[in-house]
């Protein structure tokens, strides 16, 4: 069993919808998370980038399986509040997804962002908000709450 300093940020939420459809979602990253965006995050080896003010995140797509599993690497980030501007690095963002009774699960997991880390209170306050909010919405009501610029980012903090 892992100790807390080493779990991993995770949140999961449940959704009546195609997995064809969530993962049109996910790759559409301005309409559920940043909409300074640059990039594609459609297929295999895409990169994008995504700004919220001076703070910016690049990725690159390292795993694909269609209707399962995304997994985006952060190769680069520049987040100013923090000691360590490029805490990010290295880690990766996880979206999995499973059919179930109820719905479609889909669970997210930012692997790396673990508790004993400096960022791991204001960004899981980020990401539960991009997740179970944003990203519920765009795929539930076909409108989501992305950050249109660093407003919503420093709010979240």
């Amino acid at each position: 069993m892992k100790t807390e300093k080493e779990q991993n940020y995770h949140s999961a939420i449940v959704v009546n919808s195609s997995v064809n459809e969530i993962f049109e979602k996910i790759s559409d990253v301005p309409g559920w998370w940043a909409q300074n965006f640059e990039g594609s995050a459609k297929k295999l080896g895409d990169k994008f980038t995504v700004r919220f003010g001076e703070t910016w995140v690049t990725f690159e797509i390292s795993e694909l399986i269609p209707g399962k599993k995304v997994a985006w690497d952060v190769i680069d980030c520049y987040l100013p509040w923090l000691n360590d501007k490029t805490e990010w690095t290295g880690t990766t963002v996880v979206f999995e997804v499973a059919e179930k009774d109820r719905g479609v699960v889909i669970n997210m997991t930012h692997v790396g962002l673990v508790p004993s880390v400096e960022c791991y209170d204001n960004c899981e306050k980020g990401w539960d908000r991009y997740i179970k909010e944003s990203l519920f919405k765009f795929i539930t009501e076909g409108k989501g709450i992305p950050a249109l610029d660093g407003r919503q980012q420093e709010e979240a903090r």
